[in-house]
């Protein structure tokens, strides 16, 4: 049975969560594989609404096994706060598994990630200050906190004690904040030890034992490939690898056990936090994407600025991540437009560009070119065959498809869990 990979393929808030979700009916494990709770997935289940932060999907798939991998990094105060929020919704929880080699987010990781950020000032990279940047960075330094730790006193104790030594020092000569003693994170961090204890798991061992024995794994990326911190609008991306690459590295599996790539895309474009972004709507039809789609972040309720659909971001993102597949959302939000645009090139200072361009700073000026395509007026939130969309509808797939570097396999046209039309079998 397959490893499948499903990756945001534009800036995050794709609707990987319903993507997830359509498929978690024939998946035996997903797998959160890298990011913490600075996105957040939201998966409506009948008149139930989810939001969903640190934990895979799948949880809340009967039988499926969540697993978070080792290259997420874990507040373990936030991972128990949703468990305990979904087993008051009747949710079971019990089958979560956590990587023993997942690293653990702390005070001064949180406390450091919002004094930086202020301190940059106009220069703010838009960070969600719940410490994944510094986490992610005391794990390349080899100074963070894993899992396992916990387990350890002495260990534990030693390691915080070696990273406050540092850390310290910036918070109160630099930063001019108290410094953190070493015996109030190492008190919380084990206040948790033994409730986390049943989950803990040498998860890289479990996954590949599942897919020799025939069972399909789904691997969740968190944010989007442009945000990933090699490949995104850097320095306006995450810390992680969020992309198909990144599945490898981020859960032990090697890369030839994968087997298909699902890219999920909006019907149009957004993104939340600074950076460069080329279809950016500053006007009513900005306004219309947002109040339609809802368009807050998950995590942050901020305001997710919105723009048009952006076929070299698809293509670039298709290339990077060896897309197999698109799930293309949301194109229920589009109804009511008489015309909607299309970015098909960029243009720099007079020249034209079909790819992505290499360079931020051209990225950064880059001006969209569009090819504009008729709307449609027609409700198609109960459509539930390609055929039976509004022409109109079917044409925009057809151009985007085109446009974006893979098919396009299934359609979110609305946001009941149901509201999806599949074209291609996203596991056969």
């Amino acid at each position: 049975m397959p490893a499948i990979v499903l990756i945001g393929a534009q800036w995050g808030d794709e609707g990987k969560g319903k993507a997830t979700d359509l498929l978690g009916s024939r998946v035996d494990y997903v797998v959160k594989f890298n990011g913490g709770n600075n996105a957040g997935h939201t998966v409506v289940v009948g008149d139930e609404k989810y939001a969903l932060h640190l934990l895979p999907s799948g949880i809340l798939s009967p039988g499926v096994t969540p697993v978070i991998a080792n290259g997420v990094v874990v507040d373990i105060e936030v991972l128990f706060e949703e468990l305990d929020a979904l087993s008051s919704r009747g949710v079971d929880v019990s089958r979560l598994k956590v990587s023993a080699n997942a690293h653990v987010i702390t005070q001064y990781h949180r406390t450091l990630d919002k004094v930086t950020e202020r301190f940059l000032g106009k220069r703010q990279i838009g960070t969600t200050g719940r410490g994944i940047g510094p986490t992610y960075a005391d794990k390349i330094n080899r100074v963070g906190i894993r899992v396992q730790d916990l387990f350890d006193v002495n260990i534990l104790r030693q390691k915080v004690e070696g990273a406050l030594a540092q850390k310290n020092h910036m918070l109160v000569k630099v930063y001019n904040r108290r410094a953190i003693t070493v015996d109030e994170v190492v008190d919380d961090l084990l206040g948790y030890a033994e409730r986390l204890r049943p989950m803990v798991e040498d998860t890289a061992l479990l996954l590949h034992q599942a897919l020799d024995a025939g069972k399909t794994v789904l691997f969740e990326g968190g944010q989007a490939t442009m945000l990933d911190v090699d490949h995104g609008t850097y320095p306006f991306v995450t810390s992680s690898n969020a992309t198909s690459g990144g599945a490898v590295t981020g859960s032990g599996v090697a890369p030839n056990r994968i087997d298909r790539v699902i890219g999920v895309v909006k019907a149009y474009t957004t993104r939340v936090g600074a950076g460069p972004f080329p279809t950016e709507l500053f006007d009513d039809s900005g306004e219309f994407l947002r109040a339609n789609g809802f368009e807050f972040g998950t995590t942050t309720g901020r305001p997710r600025r919105c723009g048009w659909y952006d076929a070299p971001i698809a293509r670039y993102t298709a290339r990077i991540n060896g897309v197999t597949d698109f799930v293309l959302t949301k194109l229920d939000v589009l109804t009511g437009l008489a015309t909607i645009p299309v970015c098909v090139a960029y243009e720099v200072d007079g020249v034209r560009f079909d790819e992505v361009p290499v360079s931020q700073s051209d990225f950064h000026h880059a001006k969209p070119v569009y090819e504009d395509f008729p709307g449609w007026t027609e409700d198609i939130t109960g459509v539930r065959s390609f055929d039976d969309l509004p022409k109109n509808a079917r044409d925009y797939v057809l151009a985007l498809e085109a446009m974006s570097g893979s098919r396009i396999s299934a359609i979110g046209v609305g946001p009941d869990r149901e509201a999806i039309v599949v074209r291609h079998d996203l596991i056969g």
